[in-house]
């Protein structure tokens, strides 16, 4: 399969109040067939990133592209082919499980036999099918990050974007939305995701960036980060060497 970009971001500021930069000439390029992995310490600017690739943060310095549209210009060409899960999903709570994936499938304009078929596949996978007539509200996190899990795979995104998607799964559930990872890429998908558990990006991930106080401060390959040393060891060294 050859390689082409999807996610590219070019030299990405974000500046809040009193001038702080919670992201600072941020530039990385994620590609089809990629499962880039993003790690810093809470508040190193991943989330910040993360959502003005999704859209959700207006920017002014930089720029983001997703298959060559730009988020800033051509959001909904960018927002056609993009799925997000975020850390905390903010799912509608008076709708049923099936309510929610039918209203996401048809913002996606998805028909009916396609959606049939992948909500099927997706939720007997995690295990929440005899859930999905129940309202949203008397879902457990773990049943909501499902679903949001779920929402995001029904309409075949080119580019995954996940911030911190392992929190709150039971493990049999992390270990299928790893499984579901590797076929997406597999298929051409890119997937450009935020975690703290360095172990499961060492294992899972072809590329990663370690960002610090907004400022990527390595990137690459698995294999040219990490060498004969683990993801963790050079995760530490490098945060110890920009101190």
């Amino acid at each position: 399969m050859e390689k082409k970009p999807i996610l590219e971001i070019k030299n990405y500021s974000k500046t809040y109040g009193e001038g702080k930069k919670a992201a600072d000439n941020v530039t990385l390029t994620v590609e089809s067939g990629d499962i880039y992995g993003f790690i810093g310490h809470n508040g190193a600017g991943k989330s910040t990133t993360i959502r003005a690739v999704v859209g959700v943060l207006d920017f002014t310095e930089g720029e983001i592209l997703i298959d060559g549209h730009s988020v800033k210009t051509d959001s909904m060409e960018c927002k056609k082919i993009t799925a997000y899960i975020p850390d905390n999903p903010d799912l509608y709570e008076n709708l049923t499980g099936i309510q929610y994936l039918n209203f996401i499938a048809d913002v996606f304009r998805i028909s009916e036999r396609e959606r049939e078929a992948s909500i099927k596949k997706y939720a007997d996978l995690f295990e929440i099918t005899d859930s999905l007539g129940d309202l949203i509200s008397s879902y457990s996190h773990g049943m909501k990050q499902k679903l949001a899990i779920i929402s995001a795979l029904i309409h075949n995104p080119k580019l995954m974007v996940m911030d911190e998607p392992f929190v709150g799964l039971d493990p049999k559930a992390a270990f299928t939305l790893k499984q579901i990872m590797h076929e997406m890429c597999e298929n051409g998908t890119a997937i450009f995701f935020s975690t703290h558990v360095l172990d499961v990006a060492e294992k899972l991930c072809n590329k990663v960036a370690i960002i610090k106080n907004g400022k990527i401060i390595d990137t690459g390959t698995m294999e040219e980060l990490t060498g004969k040393k683990s993801l963790e060891e050079v995760f530490l060294e490098v945060q110890d060497e920009q101190k």
